[in-house]
């Protein structure tokens, strides 16, 4: 995907407002000009200085002088001189002034790869852009080139690279789309698509009621595909015709193609900070449309996910959607078609079985499923499946089909036991943690039903306010197992009662009065757990708490999760001892999540706890910020909010997405995008100066309370 303009062109100091808002941009092509000449150094100037650039030569000297550790990045990690000389545009490249520091050389290196794979051979680059205020530069880049470069639609225009499945471990891999028999419009596009571009190889597969069901997704591993998304009528500019095209969505992290569950809702925070509530609305109505033709919102819109749903959020992403939109004449179907949606979710998901609890009346993390999940690396779970082909006297890959059958060859209930959690943990979006790990489908977790009761006030409040108390229900969205009749009113009554119900039902088995906070519940041994997770103050996110609730969470919890850069995932009591064997899991301490942060702030803020809000705002936003001016711009999805100095550097499964990049990043990471800009509108005025000269929260602090004290 190209970059979009703002970073391959280099920007007059006038060219962005203090806010860093673009008003207008120049590229300087300076090929025509005389080549770079080392001579005198220009020692004085009035202005910003410009610097003539020749771009292949500056690169390979750049790196060459800076990148010590040879991973084309320049860090603090590095042992370079930390200096360059540059030619100035006034004097053609004549006369010359040293760039110091990490920081702008990172930058100049973040500039000179942009021009460089945008086929530059000189540009002229202003001094501003060097040494740009961080937190303007990150806040720039988030909203002009990290959203655009993790943007994606599928139809014609990327079928052939989405359609691939990095995960597709069949012998014959290939472009493949699943499309709903309910959607005939889409089954005749992508089936004319593969008769127009033969070379793509696209296998368009029709998606019937049967392949919704465990077997039936089971069926489809041998053929793994991607699931169809919602598409729009418009009018092409080449052909003038009415064409369908993709909705857009935006993706966790730049080798996404795929759109995720809850990463997109905490990304559609940080989007409508940004203005592109054109985005969120449309991811909006892609959830809507995987609920009304698969059932659900998926972990991911892929085969291998279909029984898989993820943390859910429709209610409040659509509410803060319509609060942006409600001028717009359609404003209202919006809003309808998304309660409309949540409503059969809720009914049909997290209110019926295996995930319903019908003894506590909570909901948990429950997926059904047959066998091994198809889309992990083939030896992901050698070290579990091994003793069973053993003790089967099978090959370990005859042994994995035999029990992927199912047919009673193979009955082993332990094994079934483990991925029933396994799949638990990856619907619950925290793979993986010690407070899930074979226990996670027997949990009713505080974040689910916290969530729920969000969705319960949410459409008790929308029926009551937009739709005069009486929601029609269509016969298509009636769920006809929990006694609905088509056109049926649903009432704000109703939904006040059930909400009331979870609320009574989580503080008799949830809360915790003695530790002040709330706790999951083992469903199965009928006991709370003692896992301390931050996902305790998602019920003050979602108004769940009374107020004596919530100042119990600020005076006891909050100490026990607080860190350098905010809040840690759970405490390192409960994580407990790590080592070779019992390595460190990405969802417990040290780590801390921008959903985490984000919904914590919210919270805190509803409850009037502003400066609790604040400080932790800040420290997020200081950890982000110093990684991102120490290491050559990094932005990642998760931190070691333990650590002051390198926090993206974690020692858990899967890496750290987002910082293998060369050179540039050019996406972050999506929730931690989101949470930046996000965080920025809850710290105060003074607060972004401090960030912006990255100063730490106790040295900010002890400054302020010296100043107040004067």
């Amino acid at each position: 995907m190209q970059a979009p303009r703002l970073l391959d062109i280099s920007i007059k100091a006038e060219d962005s407002d203090h806010h860093g808002h673009r008003t207008h941009t120049s590229f300087h092509d300076a090929s025509s000009l005389p080549a770079f000449r080392r001579l005198s150094l220009d020692d004085t100037a009035s202005e910003p200085r410009r610097f003539l650039i020749p771009v292949d030569a500056t690169l390979k000297s750049l790196l060459a002088r800076e990148d010590t550790d040879r991973n084309i990045q320049i860090t603090i990690d590095d042992a370079g001189p930390k200096v360059l000389s540059l030619g100035t545009e006034s004097s053609h490249g004549l006369k010359h002034f040293d760039i110091r520091g990490n920081y702008m050389l990172s930058n100049l290196l973040q500039e000179l790869t942009l021009a460089k794979d945008s086929g530059r051979k000189h540009i002229v680059l202003d001094e501003t852009r060097l040494n740009e205020n961080p937190v303007q530069r990150l806040s720039r880049l988030v909203r002009y080139s990290f959203w655009p470069n993790l943007t994606r639609r599928i139809d014609a225009s990327s079928i052939d690279k989405a359609g691939r499945d990095p995960k597709d471990w069949t012998d014959d891999p290939r472009p493949r789309i699943y499309i709903p028999e309910s959607c005939p419009d889409q089954i005749q596009y992508y089936e004319q698509l593969a008769r127009d571009q033969p070379h793509i190889r696209l296998d368009v597969q029709v998606l019937k009621s049967y392949d919704l069901t465990p077997e039936g997704i089971r069926d489809l591993n041998d053929k793994p595909g991607l699931l169809a998304l919602a598409m729009e009528k418009w009018t092409s500019s080449r052909t003038a015709a009415k064409e369908l095209r993709g909705l857009p969505f935006v993706v966790p992290g730049g080798r996404f193609n795929e759109m995720y569950g809850w990463d997109s809702y905490m990304e559609s925070l940080g989007l409508i900070v940004n203005e592109r509530t054109d985005l969120a609305k449309s991811m909006v109505q892609n959830f809507c449309f995987c609920i009304k033709h698969y059932g659900k919102i998926f972990n991911a819109n892929r085969t291998y996910y279909l029984g898989r749903s993820q943390p859910p959020f429709l209610t409040d992403m659509a509410l803060r959607v319509y609060d942006k939109i409600r001028h717009e004449s359609d404003a209202l179907d919006f809003l309808r078609e998304a309660m409309l949606a949540a409503i059969k979710e809720y009914y049909t998901v997290w209110m019926a079985s295996p995930r319903f609890d019908p003894l506590t009346g909570l909901s948990r993390y429950r997926p059904e499923g047959i066998g091994v999940p198809p889309e992990t690396e083939a030896s992901h779970f050698t070290h579990v499946l091994e003793p069973y082909a053993k003790k089967y006297g099978m090959e370990y890959f005859e042994f994995v089909q035999a029990y992927n059958k199912d047919d009673g060859t193979i009955t082993e209930s332990e094994l079934d036991e483990y991925f029933l959690h396994d799949r638990a943990v990856r619907e619950s979006g925290h793979d993986t943690s010690y407070r899930l790990e074979n226990v996670a489908a027997n949990l009713a977790t505080i974040d689910l039903n916290s969530l729920l009761y969000k969705y319960e006030t949410d459409i008790a409040r929308c029926i009551q306010v937009f739709f005069e108390d009486r929601l029609e229900v269509p016969a298509d969205m009636c769920v006809v197992a929990h006694g609905m009749k088509p056109n049926q009113k649903e009432t704000s009554a109703a939904w006040t009662r059930r909400a009331k119900s979870r609320r009574k039902a989580i503080d008799h088995y949830l809360w915790n009065e003695s530790k002040g906070m709330y706790f999951d519940y083992d469903t199965v041994k009928r006991e709370q757990t003692d896992y301390e997770t931050a996902t305790t103050f998602w019920a003050m996110w979602a108004g769940l708490a009374s107020p004596h609730q919530a100042a119990a969470l600020v005076i006891k919890a909050l100490p026990k999760f607080e860190a350098f850069g905010g809040l840690v995932s759970g405490t390192a009591e409960s994580r407990g001892t790590i080592g070779i064997d019992r390595p460190s899991r990405q969802w417990d301490y040290p780590y801390g999540w921008a959903p985490q942060q984000m919904l914590a702030w919210g919270g805190f803020l509803r409850y009037g706890f502003e400066e609790e809000a604040e400080r932790l705002a800040y420290k997020w936003l200081y950890m982000i910020t110093k990684a991102f001016v120490d290491f050559n711009g990094i932005v990642v999805e998760k931190y070691d909010v333990t650590r002051p100095i390198d926090p993206h550097k974690v020692d858990a499964e899967y890496g750290n997405q987002g910082s293998g990049f060369k050179g540039v990043a050019k996406e972050g990471f999506g929730w931690v995008n989101a949470s930046y800009v996000y965080g920025l509108t809850i710290v105060n005025t003074h607060m972004k100066r401090a960030l912006g000269t990255c100063t730490p929260w106790e040295t900010f602090r002890k400054a302020t309370e010296a100043s107040e004290g004067a």
